[in-house]
Formats: structure tokens, C-alpha cells, sequence
């Protein structure tokens, strides 16, 4: 077991989510300023907030990264709580372009797509100009997908050790009495990876080998989505009351969402299975799907009174 499953799942996924932070990190410093910018100037209301929060993690490919720098911005009484909302609903669909690459099974460019951004890095050394720093954050963007998609192929190749152990059959065996179980699931292991995106691969992996069905696959991805909530909390802790809000207000929207969508899994299943016939396609799509809906439906409650003049009190 150590051998063939637990060694392999560390290191695929150490190489994903260093593939993810490598991405994270050369696009942030790219688009550090602008973002902000950005940030600021396109929040004025909640459909443009969604908009450009949309827009700005699926260029970051991470939401825990916009969620820290917005209720930055907050606390630094820069950007109000109202003007928050509409990025939280953008957050929750920027990050389902990667999942969607993912399900084209694209992994077998990992290995070119490393070397040409190497090549492109180093070749990049030899001018200098006003755009070279973006060739290379570009060309370390492109490396760290490169990666992701290496950690994906590593941990795939645990998937047939992992369907003979008897605590997985277990789980598969609960799930499909209750799907509360994937559902947990989901939550517990982005919780502890932080990151959705790596959780919700790691299912597409196993529906792909036939391990779970799509209605539990499906189940994970809702869990997946409440347990990516966890980094904004902990980025609030000492903040303003605004910030808390801004990190509360994405808690009240994924698990809201998961409780409003668990028991129409029946109806996405069939639905995910109209837009394509493999497993893995098909849980991609779900989480597309089901982000973009949860989003729409919390859309107009942000253009509420109510809402759009609230001010929490500074703690």
C-alpha cells in the first residue's frame, strides 16, 4: 500500500499543487498591480464584480489567492464589502477552466509543454526589452501547467492499487447508500490539500478508471467547493469585520449551494451525461455547470437594498 499507492498520491500530488502555486504565483506577479486595479475600478456593481472575479481567477487559476487579496483590499478599507460580492460569485467560476482542460485528457503534453516553457524561459535571458518579464512569467505560467498536468498522470497511476483495497471498496459501498459520504468526502480532503481543483481531478482520475460513478463523483465536487472555503476564513482571522463578512459571504455561497444541489444529484448526473459520454467529461462539466448556476441564482440578492448599503462595523 505504501508503495503503490501512498508514495506515488504524495508525490503527484506535491508536483500538482507545486505546478498550481508555480502558476499562482507567475501570474500574480505579472498582474499584481493591474489585478488590484482591476479590482477596484471594475466592482461597481455586482454583475461586473462577477465578471471580473471570474476573469481574474481563471487567469490565477486560484481562488484562494483572489479571495486573500480581496479581503486585503477590504481591510484596507480600499474596496467595501457590496463591492466584494460580485467577485466571490466570478471566484467560483474561474477555476473550472483548469478541470475542463483536464477532462480532455490533455496529460500526455505535459512533459513538451515543461520543455518549451524551459526553452522559452532560458531563450528569453538572452534580449532584454520592455516585455521580457512577461515572456517569462508567461513561460513559468505555462511550466506550472505543464506540472499540474504531470501531477495528474502520477497520481492516475495509483488508480488500479487503489481499486483492490478494501477501504476504498468500503467507501464506494457507503457512498452508494448514501452519498453524504462523497459529499464529506470532498470537503475533508480539499480542506486538507487546499485545493478543489486537485480534489476534483483526483475524481475525474477515478471515474475515468471506472472506480466511482458520477453520482458520487458528482457528490465530491459539491464537497470539493464548501471545502476550498477554508483559505478565506483563515485569511479574515485579525482582519476588519468587512473582511469576515467577505470570507463568510463565500462560506454562505458554496455550502448553500451544496445543500441547495445535493438532492438534485439524480438530475445532474442525467444532465452531465447529455454533454458527454465519458465519466471524467462528465464531472467536469457538472462543476462547470453547478458553479456558474450557484453564482446566477445569488446574483440578484446582491442588488438588494439591503445588501448593497450594508457596512459592517470595523472590529
Amino acid at each position: 500500500m505504501v508503495v503503490h499507492i501512498l508514495l506515488p498520491l504524495a508525490g503527484g500530488l506535491a508536483v500538482f499543487l507545486f505546478g498550481m502555486k508555480v502558476m499562482e504565483l507567475a501570474l500574480h506577479r505579472w498582474a499584481k498591480d493591474t489585478l488590484k486595479n482591476i479590482l477596484v475600478r471594475y466592482t461597481k456593481t455586482p454583475l461586473r464584480g462577477l465578471a471580473t472575479g471570474t476573469i481574474a481567477t481563471a487567469l490565477l487559476q486560484s481562488s484562494s489567492a483572489v479571495s486573500v487579496i480581496t479581503i486585503g483590499l477590504v481591510n484596507a478599507e480600499i474596496l467595501t464589502f457590496p463591492q466584494t460580492l460580485g467577485i466571490v460569485l466570478g471566484m467560483n467560476i474561474g477555476p473550472t477552466v483548469t478541470t475542463e482542460l483536464i477532462s480532455l485528457n490533455i496529460q500526455s503534453l505535459a512533459v513538451p509543454l515543461l520543455i518549451g516553457s524551459f526553452l522559452l524561459w532560458m531563450f528569453s535571458w538572452l534580449f532584454s526589452g520592455r516585455n521580457i518579464p512577461i515572456v517569462r512569467s508567461v513561460s513559468l505560467a505555462v511550466s506550472g501547467f505543464a506540472c499540474v498536468l504531470l501531477g495528474i498522470t502520477i497520481m492516475q497511476s495509483i488508480l488500479p492499487a487503489l481499486k483492490s483495497e478494501g477501504m476504498f471498496a468500503w467507501f464506494v459501498e457507503q457512498s452508494q447508500r448514501s452519498l453524504l459520504w462523497a459529499l464529506i468526502a470532498g470537503v475533508c480532503v480539499t480542506a486538507v490539500i487546499q485545493s478543489s481543483t486537485a480534489a476534483i481531478a483526483m475524481t475525474m482520475g477515478l471515474a475515468s478508471m471506472g472506480a466511482i460513478g458520477a453520482d458520487v463523483g458528482i457528490a465530491i465536487v459539491l464537497g470539493a467547493n464548501a471545502g476550498t472555503c477554508l483559505t478565506a476564513l483563515i485569511a479574515s482571522v485579525g482582519g476588519s469585520r468587512a473582511g469576515q463578512w467577505v470570507a463568510w459571504s463565500h462560506v454562505i455561497l458554496n455550502v448553500g449551494g451544496a445543500v441547495l444541489f445535493f438532492p438534485l444529484i439524480p438530475l445532474l448526473e442525467q444532465f452531465a451525461s447529455w454533454l458527454s459520454p465519458h465519466l471524467s467529461g462528465q464531472i467536469a462539466h457538472t462543476q462547470t455547470f453547478y458553479n456558474i448556476a450557484c453564482s446566477l441564482i445569488a446574483l440578484p440578492l446582491c442588488y438588494l437594498p439591503v445588501i448593497r448599503s450594508f457596512s459592517p462595523v470595523k472590529s
